[in-house]
Protein backbone atom coordinates (compact mmCIF):
# COMPACT_ATOMS: atom_id res chain seq x y z
CA UNK A 1 0.00 0.00 0.00
CA UNK A 2 1.48 3.25 -0.98
CA UNK A 3 0.67 6.22 0.94
CA UNK A 4 0.17 9.77 -0.06
CA UNK A 5 3.30 12.48 0.96
CA UNK A 6 0.80 14.50 2.87
CA UNK A 7 0.20 10.85 5.04
CA UNK A 8 3.37 9.44 4.65
CA UNK A 9 5.14 12.83 6.06
CA UNK A 10 2.96 12.38 9.18
CA UNK A 11 4.09 8.50 9.46
CA UNK A 12 8.16 9.73 9.26
CA UNK A 13 7.05 12.44 11.65
CA UNK A 14 5.40 9.82 14.19
CA UNK A 15 6.44 6.13 14.13
CA UNK A 16 9.63 4.43 12.69
CA UNK A 17 10.19 2.68 9.46
CA UNK A 18 10.50 -1.16 9.40
CA UNK A 19 12.72 -1.66 5.90
CA UNK A 20 14.92 -4.62 5.06
CA UNK A 21 18.60 -3.94 3.97
CA UNK A 22 19.85 -5.92 1.45
CA UNK A 23 24.15 -6.39 2.25
CA UNK A 24 24.84 -7.92 -0.95
CA UNK A 25 28.13 -9.96 -1.56
CA UNK A 26 29.95 -11.45 -4.41
CA UNK A 27 32.86 -14.33 -4.76
CA UNK A 28 35.23 -11.79 -3.69
CA UNK A 29 33.42 -10.93 -0.65
CA UNK A 30 33.14 -7.22 -1.62
CA UNK A 31 29.32 -5.69 -1.07
CA UNK A 32 27.69 -3.63 -3.31
CA UNK A 33 27.00 -0.50 -2.28
CA UNK A 34 24.89 2.67 -3.82
CA UNK A 35 25.84 6.24 -3.50
CA UNK A 36 21.99 7.72 -2.23
CA UNK A 37 20.78 10.61 -3.93
CA UNK A 38 17.74 11.30 -1.86
CA UNK A 39 17.32 11.84 2.29
CA UNK A 40 18.22 10.19 4.55
CA UNK A 41 21.67 9.67 4.11
CA UNK A 42 21.80 11.32 0.67
CA UNK A 43 25.40 11.33 -1.03
CA UNK A 44 26.18 8.75 1.37
CA UNK A 45 27.09 5.40 -0.12
CA UNK A 46 24.87 2.60 1.47
CA UNK A 47 23.30 -0.94 0.89
CA UNK A 48 20.27 -1.35 -1.45
CA UNK A 49 17.33 -1.49 0.76
CA UNK A 50 13.70 -0.30 1.38
CA UNK A 51 10.38 0.26 3.90
CA UNK A 52 8.17 -2.76 3.66
CA UNK A 53 4.67 -1.90 3.12
CA UNK A 54 1.41 -2.58 5.28
CA UNK A 55 0.47 -5.78 4.87
CA UNK A 56 3.45 -6.83 3.14
CA UNK A 57 5.02 -10.32 4.27
CA UNK A 58 8.38 -10.51 5.01
CA UNK A 59 8.88 -12.38 2.10
CA UNK A 60 6.79 -10.36 -0.33
CA UNK A 61 9.26 -7.95 0.89
CA UNK A 62 12.41 -9.25 0.52
CA UNK A 63 11.01 -10.30 -3.31
CA UNK A 64 10.00 -7.09 -4.32
CA UNK A 65 12.89 -4.99 -2.84
CA UNK A 66 15.27 -7.42 -4.53
CA UNK A 67 13.74 -6.81 -7.88
CA UNK A 68 13.09 -2.76 -7.17
CA UNK A 69 16.72 -2.45 -5.87
CA UNK A 70 18.78 -5.07 -7.27
CA UNK A 71 16.79 -5.98 -10.65
CA UNK A 72 16.86 -9.38 -9.83
CA UNK A 73 14.43 -11.20 -7.77
CA UNK A 74 15.79 -13.43 -4.94
CA UNK A 75 14.19 -15.49 -1.58
CA UNK A 76 14.35 -13.97 1.96
CA UNK A 77 15.08 -18.18 2.59
CA UNK A 78 18.21 -17.79 0.66
CA UNK A 79 19.63 -14.81 2.74
CA UNK A 80 20.86 -14.69 6.22
CA UNK A 81 19.50 -12.58 9.05
CA UNK A 82 22.48 -10.34 10.07
CA UNK A 83 20.02 -8.83 12.78
CA UNK A 84 17.94 -5.95 13.49
CA UNK A 85 19.28 -2.63 13.71
CA UNK A 86 18.35 0.86 14.57
CA UNK A 87 19.30 3.85 12.39
CA UNK A 88 18.32 7.26 13.41
CA UNK A 89 18.87 10.54 10.92
CA UNK A 90 18.11 14.16 11.47
CA UNK A 91 16.52 14.35 7.87
CA UNK A 92 14.33 12.76 6.10
CA UNK A 93 13.00 12.71 2.68
CA UNK A 94 11.06 15.69 3.02
CA UNK A 95 13.30 17.98 4.46
CA UNK A 96 16.40 18.76 5.35
CA UNK A 97 17.89 18.65 9.13
CA UNK A 98 16.00 20.69 11.14
CA UNK A 99 13.89 21.61 9.18
CA UNK A 100 11.31 18.67 8.73
CA UNK A 101 10.75 15.64 10.54
CA UNK A 102 13.39 13.15 11.36
CA UNK A 103 14.04 9.73 10.53
CA UNK A 104 13.59 6.71 12.15
CA UNK A 105 14.22 3.18 10.66
CA UNK A 106 14.12 -0.26 12.62
CA UNK A 107 16.11 -2.45 10.21
CA UNK A 108 15.75 -6.47 9.53
CA UNK A 109 19.95 -6.29 8.02
CA UNK A 110 20.22 -9.76 5.69
CA UNK A 111 23.55 -10.83 3.70
CA UNK A 112 22.96 -12.15 0.01
CA UNK A 113 25.86 -13.68 -1.65
CA UNK A 114 25.61 -13.39 -5.56
CA UNK A 115 27.40 -16.27 -7.66
CA UNK A 116 29.64 -15.54 -10.51
CA UNK A 117 27.12 -15.58 -13.49
CA UNK A 118 24.41 -13.41 -11.60
CA UNK A 119 24.01 -10.82 -13.30
CA UNK A 120 22.00 -7.30 -11.36
CA UNK A 121 20.54 -4.19 -13.19
CA UNK A 122 19.72 -2.03 -10.30
CA UNK A 123 18.09 0.99 -10.74
CA UNK A 124 19.12 4.69 -10.75
CA UNK A 125 16.43 5.42 -8.41
CA UNK A 126 17.58 5.57 -5.21
CA UNK A 127 21.25 5.73 -6.07
CA UNK A 128 23.08 7.31 -9.04
CA UNK A 129 26.05 5.57 -8.88
CA UNK A 130 26.95 1.53 -7.82
CA UNK A 131 30.15 -0.48 -7.05
CA UNK A 132 31.49 -3.13 -5.27
CA UNK A 133 33.43 -2.41 -2.07
CA UNK A 134 35.80 -4.75 -0.14
CA UNK A 135 35.09 -4.62 3.18
CA UNK A 136 38.46 -2.67 4.66
CA UNK A 137 37.81 0.11 2.25
CA UNK A 138 34.47 0.22 3.28
CA UNK A 139 35.33 0.14 7.25
CA UNK A 140 38.14 3.02 6.38
CA UNK A 141 36.11 5.49 3.90
CA UNK A 142 34.50 8.23 5.96
CA UNK A 143 31.34 8.20 2.80
CA UNK A 144 30.55 5.03 3.05
CA UNK A 145 27.60 5.77 5.70
CA UNK A 146 28.10 4.35 9.74
CA UNK A 147 24.98 2.45 9.37
CA UNK A 148 26.36 0.72 6.67
CA UNK A 149 29.75 -0.21 8.21
CA UNK A 150 27.72 -1.47 11.05
CA UNK A 151 26.78 -4.38 9.29
CA UNK A 152 30.63 -5.27 8.82
CA UNK A 153 31.13 -6.90 11.81
CA UNK A 154 28.17 -9.56 11.51
CA UNK A 155 28.82 -10.44 7.61
CA UNK A 156 29.89 -14.40 7.47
Amino acid sequence: MWLSNELFRSVVDSTPLISIDLVLLNSKGECLLGQRLNRPAQGNWFVPGGRILKNETLDAAFSRLTREELGKVSARSDALLLGVYEHFYADSVFAAPGQGPDTHYVVLAYQLVMAEDDLLHPPHAQHDAYRWWPQAEMQACAQVHDNTRAYLDALR
